[in-house]
């Protein structure tokens, strides 16, 4: 008989957050629940981040927002992004608020949510490599850091601005390995043409 899983894992573009189930006892992606895509997303165009997810044991509410500019660049008529990740968080505080006072197949899960103690803040900015020309890195993560936590002060003060690389999060995040295509046959096919054409000579 196979036991239960430990662990809690949610995949956003490239990368993957996996969470101890013995400390996260609900963990969503919010923009993919039914109440956020049917109803509430269109209540002013509201906004939603990534990932949700209540550590039971310090009843603390995590709201997760990914970035991922390792193959592309930010849009410059966007929002600048410390305000639109802070936007984001709101949005998604009062979606929560609204589902758990509302019959729904989200009710359940925006309940637990909304009884957190504490709320956290995290950006997790993804950056194309320091020597990267095409895709270098657009943003220092602590200016980003510094703007959002004056743009979400009320949400999360502490908030923090992390990366694949950072260590200490109460969860473990990694970049899905991409397979290489298989080897075309076309070249062998070429190298043995060269072979008969130089044994000709």
């Amino acid at each position: 008989m196979t036991g239960m899983p430990t662990s809690t894992t949610i995949s956003e573009g490239d990368f993957t957050w996996t969470f101890n189930r013995a400390d996260f006892t609900v963990v969503v992606k919010y923009d993919e629940l039914a109440f956020y895509r049917n109803k509430f997303q269109s209540v002013a165009g509201s906004k939603a981040v990534d990932i949700v997810a209540l550590n039971a044991n310090d009843q603390t509410l995590w709201l997760i927002e990914v970035k991922d500019y390792t193959r592309r660049q930010r849009d410059s008529n966007k929002l600048p992004l410390w305000d639109e990740v802070a936007q984001k968080a709101r949005d998604t505080l009062a979606g929560i608020l609204a589902a758990s006072c509302t019959e729904h197949v989200d009710q359940h899960t925006a309940l637990a949510l909304r009884g957190a103690k504490k709320l956290r803040l995290v950006l997790h900015l993804e950056q194309g490599a320091t020597h990267s020309r095409l895709f270098p890195p657009a943003f220092d993560p602590a200016d980003v850091q510094q703007k959002l936590r004056l743009a979400a002060r009320a949400i999360d003060p502490r908030l923090r601005v992390v990366d694949s690389r950072t260590t200490g999060m109460p969860w473990t995040s990694t970049r899905s390995l991409r397979r290489s295509p298989p080897p075309s046959a076309k070249p062998t096919a070429a190298r043995g043409s060269s072979r008969r054409r130089n044994s000709r000579r």
